[in-house]
């Protein structure tokens, strides 16, 4: 034990049993209830005990939001982006010179008992309660969780606690606007019930004061209002600054304040005021600095707010600034784009390039994530799977069966190429595997099993365990019986259709297939329009429609295209009574309709069970034509033609087409 352990815990043994008497004392704020100001009849009253308070510390644990202030008094240590307005130079520089003894042994306190000690020695004036807070919270900001914990749990405890908290009630009203706000951030933050009479109270005197408080100060309130449980203050207070921001949205001047009343306003602001919001938002672009343009995409995305334009302002700024971006936030700015199916090539692909150039600094953790919100926002980040790959290959038994199966779920869902490294990795997967088979669930099998054969790959031993009557009864009771049908289907047609070399055959049981005669989908009624008109003068086209195909995949329409040389065959043998048969010809086509969501975002590379059904219909002998939507409803019916044309008979291919509506038919 090093010698700052043992000196530590000395230290919390003393102040355990110097106080131990004192704490028997308690009785804040029992005998006065305050009523809400909404709900006349609902009374607030502060009644927590030693218990109480560390029952509710263990299921709520202590929120990570800093404090917005230029000095250590309020908090120095705000996270970039989420700054409020500071002090001018000159007024800071005249707080520092005001600073008074109390002040100075303030900013040594480490721990928020060391701010009740020094409490308990001297009288605080109205706006040094308001520091004590403060600086009570800000020293709990770089404690470990745990440490955190413990020390707020000593807070609870300690008796000049109650005094501290009765002494900013009653100055309450010889104190600045700001430091009001303060005050109620730092109690927020620190765990005070907010059903408490001193949160309600502090509440209401917000209320009173909305229309005097400033920019920062309505900032600072709405951090607070963003962090707490609703109610009738807390919901009257939103209303309140929702009209005092409308009011006052012109006058606005720093784009950090703007981000956190946007925030507090969240999804219940009326889209007239979101459209006000975001037309101030763009009028100050020019002032956004890099954790500004990251906050706003979070920001939209808690209001739950779309805006293209203030989106692409705040990617291309993150795009040029992106290397030296830490984990976290990064992290955050792919999940806010998600959250508002917002995707940005050039965004993501940068975000993709530093990571993978940087791998090294990034734990192995990070990496998965990365990869995770990657495939959640369908877009295949190349250069991070090449890296990611090699790091396997280099090193496959760091994966925990954890990893693994995010591992597999990302790379056969987005169906990325290793090329010449596919096999090694797909190797080293399977040797991971059959590593956690011992202790794998049944679930977990399937899913692993599932996402190999989506990538081609058909591991025995794993395949084997899986099919076991043991371990098939296990998964008939699961949650997810639907889902398990649809990946014992795709198991059982990889099977039949990729014909894997095993050391002996394995079938899928029919009784875990579910229902053996799956729905047909309707045919594509333009798609099927566009094709007839494209067929009715080849006279040695067969046109089908709505095929399935080994009882799991349709296809709109399957053309039965002859090549030149059998075309000339059958004109021979039609002149002499005779034709050819659809099975004769050497080519078939599957025309299908597939939704945007079957592609990687940005490409035409098919993803997933799309990506499948396409190997195993080229095995089946079928070339497929793959139409989206934007093909479909995007150009006129001319230029639809041109395209089926164009992918149908190439050697056809009108040159007339210009290059951009090409260009634009095959995006």
């Amino acid at each position: 034990m090093s010698v700052w352990v043992t000196e530590e815990v000395m230290r919390r043994g003393l102040r355990f049993c110097s106080r131990g008497s004192l704490w028997q004392q308690r009785n804040f704020l029992l005998s006065a209830p305050i009523k809400d100001s909404c709900s006349p009849d609902k009374q607030f009253f502060h009644l927590w005990s030693p218990r109480q308070s560390q029952t509710w510390l263990s299921r709520s644990p202590v929120s990570s939001v800093r404090f917005y202030s230029q000095g250590a008094n309020h908090g120095d240590d705000l996270e970039d982006g989420e700054r409020l307005p500071s002090q001018p130079a000159d007024t800071a520089s005249a707080e520092r010179q005001r600073k008074s003894p109390f002040l100075e042994l303030l900013e040594s306190c480490g721990s928020p008992s060391d701010v009740l000690d020094l409490t308990g020695n001297y009288s605080p004036t109205a706006r040094q309660v308001s520091h004590c807070l403060t600086h009570m919270w800000a020293t709990t900001k770089k404690m470990t969780d745990e440490q955190r914990r413990y020390e707020l749990q000593l807070m609870f405890e300690h008796p000049a606690f109650d005094q501290l908290l009765q002494r900013a009630m009653k100055t309450l009203v010889h104190i600045r606007d700001e430091d009001v706000t303060y005050s109620l951030l730092s109690m927020v933050n620190l765990g005070v019930p907010q059903r408490s009479r001193v949160v309600q109270t502090f509440l209401r005197t917000c209320q009173e004061k909305l229309n005097d408080f400033d920019e920062k100060s309505l900032s600072i309130l709405a951090s607070s209002l963003e962090q707490m449980e609703d109610g009738a203050n807390v919901r009257a207070l939103k209303e309140g600054m929702r009209l005092v921001v409308e009011a006052r949205l012109p006058g606005i001047k720093n784009v950090m304040a703007l981000q956190t009343m946007m925030r507090l306003l969240g999804n219940d602001a009326p889209k007239d005021l979101k459209w006000k919001l975001e037309k101030k938002a763009l009028s100050m672009t020019d002032h956004f600095s890099l954790p500004n343009a990251q906050y706003m995409i979070s920001t939209m995305a808690t209001m739950g707010f779309f805006s293209k334009p203030l989106l692409d302002v705040c990617s291309k700024k993150i795009t040029e600034n992106i290397h030296g971006i830490p984990f976290n936030r990064i992290f955050k700015l792919l999940q806010s784009c998600r959250e508002l199916r917002y995707r940005d090539v050039h965004l993501l692909t940068s975000i993709s390039d530093y990571v993978a150039s940087s791998l090294d600094i990034w734990t192995n953790k990070q990496l998965l994530l990365f990869l995770s919100v990657f495939e959640n926002l369908i877009f295949c980040p190349a250069a991070l799977m090449d890296a990611y790959a090699d790091k396997v290959i280099a090193n496959p038994d760091v994966l925990t069966l954890k990893d693994l199966l995010c591992v597999l779920k990302v790379y056969s869902s987005l169906s990325y190429d290793l090329q010449d490294r596919r096999q090694q990795f797909l190797d080293s997967l399977s040797r991971v595997l059959i590593s956690y088979l011992p202790k794998i669930s049944a679930f977990e099998l399937l899913k692993a099993v599932y996402c190999l054969c989506l990538l081609g790959h058909f591991p025995y031993a794993p395949l084997e365990q899986l099919l076991q009557s043991s371990v098939l009864e296990k998964l008939a009771g699961s949650k997810f019986p639907k889902s398990q049908e649809r990946m014992f289907q795709t198991m059982d047609v990889c099977l039949r259709v990729d014909h894997p070399p095993l050391p002996q055959p394995l079938t899928v049981p029919a009784s875990v297939l579910g229902d053996p005669t799956p729905s047909t989908p309707s045919v594509n009624p333009r798609l099927l329009l566009d094709l007839q008109s494209l067929l009715e003068d080849q006279v040695h086209m067969m046109l089908q429609e709505g095929v399935m195909v080994e009882n799991l995949y349709f296809i709109d329409a399957a053309v039965t295209k002859p090549t030149p040389n059998q075309t000339s065959v059958c004109e021979a043998r039609s002149g002499g009574g005779e034709g050819c048969s659809p099975a004769e010809s050497s080519e078939r086509i599957a025309v299908m309709y597939a939704p945007q969501s079957g592609f990687c975002y940005g490409t035409s590379n098919p993803r997933g069970p799309l990506a499948v059904k396409i190997r195993h219909l080229k095995i089946l002998g079928y070339n497929s034509v793959l139409v989206t939507e934007q093909d479909l409803q995007s150009v006129s019916e001319e230029a639809r033609i041109d395209f089926l044309r164009e992918r149908i008979f190439p050697q056809h291919h009108r040159p007339e087409t210009q290059p951009d509506e090409k260009e634009h038919l095959r995006s």
